[in-house]
């Protein structure tokens, strides 16, 4: 098992293996396992591309980032113009009911409002302006419809399940509690508990994934 300075080191050299960040820029911590990062970058998109790298180091156990997104003055844009790229992003993408959705700007930070039907429409929704230009943070208040039949959203997940060779399903326990999905149990890696919570989350009525999954290399 590795040590949290091994973790730290090999956290520090992943990210600069991003070409988009400045690594001496970023600050990284580990606590049992749990690496903070601190400090500053110039895109929203890079807090998510360090977030990431981090996720990416094997033994990490959880990411709890703390950086903050300063613009360069010219890359500041006015809330409007946001606005405006933030719309014409719902709207170009397929996955996501753009006219059911409220957005507000307020100095650079996104909040979206509304109520869609699936929660992968609430996820897409964020995903389509995580690399907007201007935009410091994202606040998706977006809530999905409850229409959830446990038996239905149970049957769907482990099928879903199971239809993927690269899942053991029976390390796999899937509990629900009205709308809410709990998963419980272990994944191989960070992307494959991913692609769990995306099966869970693309479940009819289904409005929160709590994953407690824990990752076993």
């Amino acid at each position: 098992m590795k040590t949290d300075q091994e973790i730290q080191s090999d956290v520090i050299d992943e990210l600069r293996w991003v070409p988009v960040l400045n690594a001496t820029e970023i600050g990284v911590a580990v606590h049992n396992g749990i690496v903070t990062l601190s400090g500053s970058v110039k895109f929203y998109s890079d807090k998510l591309a360090a977030e990431n790298a981090a996720k990416r180091v094997k033994g990490v156990r959880a990411v709890a980032e703390d950086l903050q997104v300063q613009l360069a003055l010219d890359g500041r844009l006015t809330d409007t113009q946001i606005a405006e790229s933030v719309i014409k992003a719902l709207e170009w993408n397929t996955s996501v009911p753009h006219e059911k959705i409220i957005i507000k700007v307020d100095d650079g930070r996104v909040t979206l409002e509304g109520e869609v039907d699936w929660l992968y429409e609430k996820e897409a929704a964020t995903n389509a302006i995580n690399y907007i230009t201007g935009v410091r943070g994202i606040r998706n208040w977006l809530t999905v419809k409850p229409r959830v039949n446990t038996a239905i959203v149970k049957e769907h997940i482990r099928k879903a399940l199971e239809r993927s060779a690269d899942f053991e399903a029976d390390k796999i326990t899937i509990d629900t509690l009205g709308s809410k999905v709990i998963l419980k149990g272990s994944a191989r890696s960070w992307n494959e508990r991913k692609e769990v919570e995306r099966a869970a989350a693309s479940a009819p009525g289904v409005t929160e994934v709590d994953d407690q999954l824990a990752v076993v290399y």
